[in-house]
């Protein structure tokens, strides 16, 4: 899953919201010094990751993508599936796309000590663009797409996946609906299993 899915599925507690958003910029088991919250974001991150990888629908999703983008396909598939998280974020969350991205854009600003690098390096262009927000129109893919292209020169033709969302929408929509019932459940129940680890 791409930012906004590994967000959500934190259940709004700050600190694992904040670990699991940094989690891709942390090398290895280099997170101990954190808190422990955190440290419990970047393993739920991980999990869920995981779990993404080797479930049946995702890889029905990655099959309908056409065979050029070889292993990226995995990577267009969380962010389409972000794509279709935003679109239908009212189905579930009561608290309005907008409002929320905003809350998570103040969270992460408050949490600036602890960051890694590259999370601040990418932090001004995500909001500059708002990015969580824009996931839910096509136009936003395109250029998360765009930009995912440039920074892997090319090699998977990234950009070009835009035509396959387009062409396979409805598909694809169902995908996640699926698959995103399943990981609701999945998460939630290692959220429980990390806090009564470290209770």
């Amino acid at each position: 899953m791409n930012f906004l899915a590994h967000l959500y599925l934190s259940e709004n507690y700050p600190k694992i919201m904040i670990g699991n958003f940094i989690a891709d910029h942390i090398k290895g088991n280099q997170f101990t010094h954190l808190d422990q919250r955190i440290q419990q974001g970047i393993k739920l991150h991980r999990q869920i990751d995981t779990y993404t990888d080797t479930h049946e629908v995702t890889r029905i999703s990655k099959r309908r993508l056409h065979k050029r983008y070889g292993l990226f396909a995995g990577i267009i598939i969380d962010i389409f599936y972000d794509h279709y998280l935003a679109k239908n974020w009212k189905d579930y969350s009561a608290i309005p796309l907008k409002i929320y991205v905003n809350s998570v854009y103040n969270l992460i600003n408050s949490h600036k000590e602890i960051l890694p690098e590259k999370t601040i390096q990418m932090i001004p262009y995500m909001i500059k663009y708002n990015l969580l927000y824009n996931y839910r129109y096509k136009e936003g893919i395109k250029s998360v797409l765009e930009g995912m292209n440039r920074r892997t020169n090319n090699k998977g033709q990234i950009d070009l996946a835009i035509i396959d969302l387009r062409q396979l929408d409805k598909d694809f929509e169902k995908d996640f609906e699926s698959f995103f019932d399943d990981l609701q459940t999945f998460s939630h129940q290692k959220i429980k299993e990390l806090q009564n680890t470290h209770s």
